[in-house]
């Protein structure tokens, strides 16, 4: 094989090489570095509430308790339970947030049946089921507006984004992780689909943000 052809081929290879990397970035198959708030020099919220008082404030206890749901790294699947909470291997996003905040001190189901209940001309539902009602997003849209510290949505207000916010998108919802990216954009910790790799992304700039709520 002639040296020409050799190079023409090793270039196509690297070009080939440099793409696939560039779309397992962008896919978070290839992990991205992450940074803290002190990268940054932005102060960490530390809340003055500890709901169940295990010695941890609320905003850093959600945050630790979605972490450690992620890693028993459930299974995407949506399921109906009759206890409410998903209590096997499977999850949607919606328990990311519910069983961070139960084992947190804060029985989401309860208090979305409650805010339901009082609130009902908020809420499009037709058929109140405690058991179900708090793992839809659109539920948890109306239930933190109504109850929760209402934050901005503009991603680049960094300072304003802290681990263990939780953020809405369209369809899907979140908790917001206490690493971020090169720009300073936090990750966010959430169970999206069955082919996720990782359940801790650098992901946020790729949704459109409708809420972004912290726990008061």
């Amino acid at each position: 094989m002639k040296l020409k052809h050799v190079l023409i081929i090793s270039l196509i290879l690297i070009v080939l090489l440099i793409i696939t990397t560039i779309i397992l970035y962008k896919l978070n198959i290839i992990e991205h570095k992450k940074y803290s708030n002190n990268d940054f020099n932005i102060d960490t919220y530390i809340s003055s509430i500890d709901k169940d008082n295990d010695g941890i404030d609320d905003q850093t206890d959600i945050l630790n308790e979605a972490k450690k749901y992620v890693k028993t790294k459930p299974k995407y699947k949506s399921k109906y339970y009759s206890t409410g909470y998903s209590n096997d291997e499977y999850g949607v996003c919606t328990d990311v947030v519910a069983i961070a905040l139960k084992n947190s001190g804060y029985d989401l189901m309860e208090l979305v049946n409650s805010d339901i209940i009082n609130n009902k001309e908020d809420y499009d539902i037709d058929v109140i089921d405690k058991n179900i009602d708090f793992r839809r997003v659109k539920n948890l849209k109306v239930y933190f507006k109504n109850t929760a510290i209402e934050l901005t949505t503009d991603i680049n207000e960094l300072d304003e984004w802290q681990g263990g916010d939780i953020v809405i998108f369209d369809k899907h919802i979140a908790i917001v992780s206490d690493n971020r990216n090169k720009n300073g954009i936090p990750f966010i910790i959430h169970h999206s689909n069955p082919y996720q790799i990782r359940y801790e992304e650098d992901v946020l700039e790729n949704y459109n943000v409708v809420g972004h709520y912290r726990i008061s």
